[in-house]
C-alpha cells in the first residue's frame, strides 16, 4: 500500500519524536544536583534523616547532593507535583498494543468491555490504602525490596527475575507491535519504526532520568488523546455527527454493555471485567515496580494517592474514547471490512488503514496520529527501562557489591550503573523487537506472559502484606507452581477461536471491491472447518480475564498452605517479621495498615512509644 505520508506529516512526526529526546537533554543539563549543591544541602539532610534505607548505607550529609543522585535519578528526588505522576501512571501501560487493541476489540466484538474501568475505581482505593503504604515506609527504589525485608534475599530475586522477564518480553512487543501495523499501512519501513521508538526512547530514559520520562509521559499522553480524537472527530463529520455512528453500532449488533452470564469461559461479562479487571489492575498499580516507582517520586504518601485516584478518571478517559474510536471506525467500514477485503492481515491494522482512507488527503493528520501510536510506545517503553535498571540496581548489582566488595555500594557510585542498564536494556528491548518478526504469535504469547505473571506476583506481596505466618519457603513453592499453573493456562493449546460479530462487504466499491481470493487464509479455514467449543480443554476454554484471578489464588493457596505445613513440621525457617530473637517485637511496618493496627491492639503492652502503629524502625530489621 503507498504511504499517505506528506511533508507536514514527517515534520509532526520528527517534532514529537526531537521534544521526546529534548526533554531528556533539559533533565540532564538542568535542574540537577550539580548545578545546586549549594542551595540543596539542607534538604540531603532531612531526607538522610527521615529515610533508614540511606542510613543502612551508611552515608552521612557531608557527602552533600551527590550521595542523593541515584534518588532523583531513579526517584525524581521525590519532589514530583501529583499531575505529571497521574499522566505517567496512565501512559506506562496504555501502549499502541492498547490503543489499536481496545479500537479493534469495540470493532470487533461490541462495547462489553468498557465496563472494566469500574473495575479501576474499585481497585483504586485498594491499591493506595491496603498497599502503597507500606512501600512508602520501605523507601527504597525497589518495590522487591519489601519481599526480601518480609521473607528473605531469595524470594525477593525470584519476584525481580519473573518481574524483568516479563517487562523484557513487552518491551520488544511494544516497539514491534506498532511497526508492524504502520509500516503495512503507512508505508513505514519496519526497522526504521523499530529504531526510531529503541533508540529515542532508549536516549531519554538513560540521560534524564525519571523526571525525564514522568514529564515526556505528560507531553505523549496529550499526543495519545489528541490521536484517538483526530479519529473520532474525523469519523463524525464524514458521518455527519456522532449520532448516525451510534445508530450504525446499533444496528451492527455492536452495543452490548449487559452481560451478567456467569459462565467463565464467556470471554466478556460483568464479572470477568471487574473482578479480574481488578487483579489485572492491583497486579500493576499496587505493586508492580513500574508504577510503585513513579508512586513514590512525590513528597509523601498521601499525594501518591491523590496522584493514583486521578489516575483513574485520566485512564478511563482514555478507554472510553479509544472504544468510541472503534465504533466510529466500524461507521466507517461497516458495508465493506477491510480484513474480509483482504486490504489488511490482522484486526489491529484497522485504526492505521482508516487514518490512510480518512485522513490521508489532511495534511499533518497522519503525522499526528502516527504520533500518537509511537508515542505509546515510547512511554510504555521508558517507563519499563527506568524500573527495570532500578530493579537491577537494587536487587542485583547492589548485593553482588556487598557481596564480592564486603561492603555497600556507594549512592554516589549508583547513578552511572543505573544509566548503563538503561541503555543496554533499551538495546535488548530493540533486539527483541527486531526479533519477535520472526516468531509468528509472539505478539499474543508476550501477552499472555504479561498477564499472567501479574496474578502470581500480586499474591506474593498479599501473603507478605496479610498473614504473620507466610514463609519464604512457602511462599516461594506457591510462586513457582501459580506461575506454572498460570503460563500453562495460558499458552495451552489448542484453544477454540474467538467469535467475533458479523462483519459485512455488501459495498466496497468505495475501497477499490472484494477479492474473495484474497480472503485470509485462517478466516477461510475457520469458516471451513467448524468445531464445538465444547471439544477443548475446559481450562483453555476460560476467558484471559481470569488468568490473573487464578493464578493469584493458586499461589496464595498453596504458598500459605506450604507455609502453614512447615511451620507445623518445624521447618519453616528464619522468621523476619520479629525484631527480637524473643519474638515479642513485630515489625508492623511490613503490613498492610488494617494488619498493623490490629496487631498494635493485640501487642499495646509491648509498644513502647505509646501505641504508634509505626513503632517500629526499619533499620531495626536485618
Amino acid at each position: 500500500m503507498a504511504s499517505s505520508f506528506g511533508v507536514w506529516d514527517y515534520v509532526v512526526f520528527i517534532a514529537m519524536l526531537l521534544v521526546s529526546a529534548g526533554i531528556g537533554v533539559y533533565y540532564r543539563f538542568s535542574g540537577g544536583k550539580q548545578k545546586t549543591n549549594t542551595v540543596r544541602i539542607p534538604k540531603v539532610g532531612e531526607v538522610l534523616e527521615r529515610n533508614p534505607w540511606i542510613m543502612n548505607n551508611r552515608f552521612s550529609k557531608w557527602h552533600g547532593n551527590e550521595t542523593l543522585n541515584i534518588n532523583e535519578y531513579l526517584l525524581a528526588d521525590r519532589n514530583m507535583s501529583i499531575w505529571p505522576v497521574s499522566f505517567s501512571l496512565m501512559a506506562s501501560f496504555m501502549s499502541a498494543i492498547t490503543l489499536l487493541g481496545v479500537s479493534n476489540e469495540n470493532y470487533q466484538f461490541g462495547t462489553q468491555f468498557v465496563a472494566i474501568n469500574l473495575s479501576y475505581g474499585l481497585a483504586t482505593p485498594i491499591a493506595a490504602y491496603l498497599f502503597l503504604p507500606v512501600f512508602f515506609r520501605l523507601q527504597a527504589c525497589s518495590a522487591y525490596e519489601y519481599l526480601e525485608k518480609r521473607f528473605g534475599k531469595k524470594t525477593r530475586l525470584a519476584a525481580s527475575l519473573a518481574y524483568t522477564l516479563q517487562m523484557i518480553l513487552y518491551m520488544g512487543i511494544a516497539v514491534y507491535a506498532p511497526a508492524l501495523a504502520l509500516q503495512a499501512v503507512t508505508g513505514l519501513d519496519q526497522a526504521y519504526s523499530i529504531l526510531a521508538i529503541g533508540g529515542i526512547c532508549t536516549f531519554y530514559s538513560t540521560i534524564g532520568g525519571m523526571k525525564a520520562v514522568l514529564f515526556t509521559d505528560v507531553f505523549q499522553s496529550v499526543l495519545m488523546f489528541a490521536a484517538i480524537y483526530a479519529v473520532i472527530i474525523c469519523a463524525a463529520v464524514k458521518a455527519g455527527g456522532l449520532g448516525p455512528i451510534w445508530d450504525a453500532a446499533s444496528e451492527g449488533g455492536r452495543l452490548e454493555i449487559w452481560n451478567f452470564d456467569p459462565n467463565p469461559t464467556t470471554r466478556h461479562t460483568w464479572w470477568s471485567l471487574t473482578i479480574g479487571g481488578m487483579f489485572t489492575y492491583l497486579s500493576l498499580y499496587a505493586v508492580n515496580q513500574t508504577q510503585v516507582q513513579r508512586l513514590k517520586t512525590v513528597k509523601n504518601l498521601k499525594s501518591a494517592q491523590k496522584a493514583l485516584w486521578l489516575n483513574w478518571p485520566i485512564l478511563s478517559l482514555l478507554s472510553l474514547s479509544t472504544s468510541f474510536s472503534g465504533l466510529a471506525i466500524y461507521y466507517f467500514y461497516r458495508n465493506c471490512d477491510p480484513l474480509r477485503q483482504g486490504r489488511i492481515k490482522v484486526r489491529d491494522q484497522t485504526m492505521p488503514l482508516f487514518v490512510v482512507d480518512a485522513m490521508g488527503d489532511m495534511p499533518g493528520l497522519p503525522g499526528l496520529f502516527v504520533s500518537g501510536i509511537f508515542s505509546a510506545s515510547l512511554s510504555t517503553v521508558s517507563a519499563a527501562l527506568n524500573s527495570l535498571a532500578a530493579v537491577t540496581l537494587e536487587d542485583y548489582l547492589k548485593p553482588l557489591y556487598q557481596k564480592v566488595k564486603r561492603k555497600p555500594l556507594p549512592d554516589l557510585q549508583s547513578s552511572f550503573p543505573s544509566k548503563v542498564m538503561a541503555f543496554l536494556y533499551g538495546m535488548i528491548c530493540i533486539a527483541v523487537a527486531f526479533l519477535a518478526q520472526k516468531m509468528g504469535g509472539v505478539l499474543q504469547a508476550s501477552l499472555t506472559i504479561f498477564g499472567v505473571v501479574g496474578g502470581p506476583l500480586f499474591a506474593l506481596f498479599t501473603m507478605g502484606m496479610f498473614t504473620t505466618r507466610a514463609n519464604q519457603r512457602g511462599v516461594i513453592t506457591g510462586l513457582l507452581v501459580g506461575l506454572s499453573f498460570s503460563l500453562w493456562i495460558g499458552f495451552g493449546q489448542p484453544r477454540p477461536p474467538l467469535k467475533t460479530l458479523d462483519f459485512s462487504v455488501e459495498d466496497c466499491s468505495d475501497f477499490g471491491g472484494f477479492n474473495q481470493t484474497s480472503l485470509p487464509l485462517a478466516m477461510a479455514q475457520r469458516a471451513a472447518e467448524p468445531r464445538d467449543d465444547s471439544d477443548y480443554f475446559y481450562l483453555y476454554r476460560v476467558s484471559y480475564l481470569w488468568f490473573s484471578v487464578l493464578g493469584y489464588l493458586v499461589t496464595f493457596i498453596v504458598g500459605y498452605g506450604t507455609s502453614l505445613i512447615l511451620r507445623w513440621r518445624g521447618a519453616h525457617g528464619t522468621e523476619r517479621i520479629y525484631l527480637d530473637e524473643h519474638r515479642n517485637y513485630i515489625n508492623t511496618d511490613l503490613f498492610s495498615p488494617p494488619v498493623a493496627r490490629a496487631m498494635k491492639q493485640r501487642m499495646a503492652k509491648f509498644i513502647e512509644n505509646g501505641g504508634d502503629v509505626r513503632m517500629t524502625s526499619l533499620e531495626c530489621t536485618k
